[in-house]
């Protein structure tokens, strides 16, 4: 009995060997599901390695190519798909015309199917490939726009990289101070891109505000193949700036407050003296275009003297060009149906505003066809890099959004507000001279809500919005059921003895109402507590600025008030 129990405790003894073995072995399998989770993916080389790659400013966007990348006779071919996707989104591609219209910061192109020749900005200039077909695409010989696009192309063999840098961007330089490699991630365990020797030259790879890329002690570099990777920081030295960034700034530093000095095509500019307060733009109506896509100019030794008083005092001159003159909204569908008409006005409008000595210019078209709404976008897409190699301001005046055909769904805000440096929201008529019932002509609430939508429905950037708004109102008379109004300006209106004005609390207006001969007279009052309001969303929203319809129509107060809101040109007393 004794021997029995003295055999089981002996089975019940703990088998230390067979036990760490077993501890060892659940360490081994931790590590490697650690190793799976953790370092795996940091040590695995991106998927792309069978292929071309395409590195576009320090980015692999390999995975976003859509049609293959061609290479013959050292020039590198990309599908038109691709070349709208990473260097030109708004290229436009006219089977039917054999051609491709494309822009750049700075340049207008129309490069045909056909022929080296291309036109460049008003010229033509030869290239050494033509555009290709290759499996129902198109391919565009890259190598040899580059000046175009202002890029640098170079392809490593070795590695089947293409690299595209735009010269536009900071480029920035390093010595390797050892033999070592490139990791794919910032780790110790990722495997290596590419090897590097001591004194090999680096690229560092910035991103886009041309920041250095550092992850906890590791930065991430380009190699000479064109290799995406991370050294250690202290490995690297003698850090040299190829290049600042270059900016085409045609933006104001400060918020815009615009005032349009309005003047027929029957009178000459108007002569001003002295300063304005609270203004930094000023946009006399110099231009208008004919049905040839001429431009009927109304400048003369006046509007000549008129920029020089602007200059003298500190102001940029934006004049207005419209189509108003035309009168006939099938003569403007005409000039935007097709490139050739485009171009033409194009040229002319480049010529007058760099002969006038202005700063830049306000289009001001109106009354066009919902159908015109895409040929429209594409005059603004055609007009911009011009106006920005002369390193001209373009400001593009809309309406609100959702109203009519001809007078609101005939604008692509979100194009427009994207190509040009300002989009002005007209923040008038709410209720205009062919409303059927009385109201406002801009009430806050009206222009809050159409804010809401320009940054909202139509994706317009806060800093590129301007809202205009009005130096007048509207006096509604009803008689018999009959309504009409008559414009007043903000400096002329009146409160007849014994009307009492009632604050609106929507439209941050006061109202009056009267009652006189017979007939019914309703106000909502522009004067500088409306302003204020208006200013004030302005502010809140964090606008690019104000601009105001238009000089002489307002109370003299009004401009301390709009330099104090927008924090522009303010005079000391």
């Amino acid at each position: 009995m004794n021997k029995k129990i003295k055999k089981v405790k002996q089975d019940e003894k703990i088998n230390v060997p067979r036990l760490i073995l077993r501890i060892i072995i659940v360490v081994i399998a931790l590590a490697l599901m650690l190793f799976v989770i953790k370092i795996a993916p940091n040590y695995t080389k991106d998927e792309f390695a069978d292929r071309t790659n395409l590195i576009i400013n320090n980015n692999n966007i390999t995975r976003n190519v859509k049609s293959d990348i061609i290479i013959e006779d050292n020039t590198i071919y990309l599908g038109t798909d691709d070349v709208k996707n990473f260097l030109d989104e708004y290229l436009l591609v006219e089977n039917d015309n054999k051609r491709i219209i494309t822009t750049s910061n700075t340049k207008t192109v129309v490069i045909p199917f056909d022929s080296t020749k291309i036109y460049v900005s008003g010229s033509n200039i030869d290239i050494n490939h033509k555009v290709i077909e290759r499996n129902g695409k198109i391919y565009m010989p890259i190598t040899d726009l580059a000046d175009i696009y202002n890029i640098e192309i170079k392809y490593s063999s070795d590695s089947n990289i293409i690299t595209i840098d735009s010269l536009n961007r900071k480029f920035v330089q390093v010595t390797s101070s050892k033999k070592m490699g490139v990791k794919y991630k910032p780790t110790t365990f990722s495997k290596n891109v590419d090897k590097v020797e001591r004194g090999d030259t680096l690229i560092l790879a910035l991103d886009k505000e041309g920041k250095e890329q550092v992850v906890d002690g590791w930065i991430k570099v380009r190699t000479q193949n064109g290799e995406l990777g991370y050294v250690k920081q202290k490995d690297i030295s003698n850090e040299e700036t190829v290049r600042e960034a270059l900016e085409i700034n045609t933006r104001l530093d400060e918020k815009v407050s615009l005032v349009w000095d309005y003047y027929s095509q029957y009178v000459s500019a108007p002569v001003r003296e002295g300063m304005i307060e609270g203004i930094n733009v000023v946009s006399p109506s110099f231009y208008e275009i004919t049905a040839s896509g001429d431009i009927d100019a109304n400048i003369g030794l006046n509007g000549k003297a008129y920029v020089e008083w602007a200059h003298s005092n500190g102001y940029k001159v934006w004049p207005m060009i419209s189509n108003s003159e035309l009168g006939d909204i099938d003569a403007t569908s005409k000039i935007l149906s097709k490139f050739e008409t485009r171009a033409y006005l194009i040229e002319n409008i480049v010529k007058e505003l760099v002969e006038a000595g202005v700063d830049g210019v306000n289009v001001d078209f109106e009354n066009m066809y919902q159908e015109d709404k895409d040929n429209y976008s594409r005059f603004i897409i055609e007009l911009a890099p011009r106006l920005h190699e002369a390193g001209l301001t373009l400001s593009v005046d809309v309406t609100a959004p959702d109203g009519s055909e001809t007078w609101s769904l005939c604008f692509d805000r979100n194009v427009l507000g994207n190509v040009a440096d300002y989009i002005i929201f007209m923040g008038y008529d709410q209720n205009g001279v062919s409303s059927t019932k009385a109201g406002t002509v801009a009430g806050a609430d009206w222009v809050e809500l159409n804010i809401k939508k320009f940054l909202g429905q139509e994706g317009v950037e806060k800093d590129k919005l301007i809202v205009a708004m009005p130096f007048y109102t509207r006096l509604w008379k009803e008689t018999n059921g009959t309504l009409t109004s008559s414009v007043v300006n903000m400096r002329s209106v009146k409160i007849p003895d014994g009307v009492e004005k009632v604050w609106d609390e929507n439209t941050k207006q006061y109202y009056m109402e009267y009652e006189q001969n017979g007939a019914t007279y309703k106000m909502w009052i522009e004067d500088e507590e409306s302003l204020k309001a208006k200013l004030d969303l302005v502010n809140k929203y964090e606008l690019a600025g104000g601009a105001f319809w238009s000089k002489d129509r307002e109370s003299n107060s009004v401009w301390h008030i709009i330099s104090e809101k927008l924090e522009v040109n303010n005079i000391e007393e």
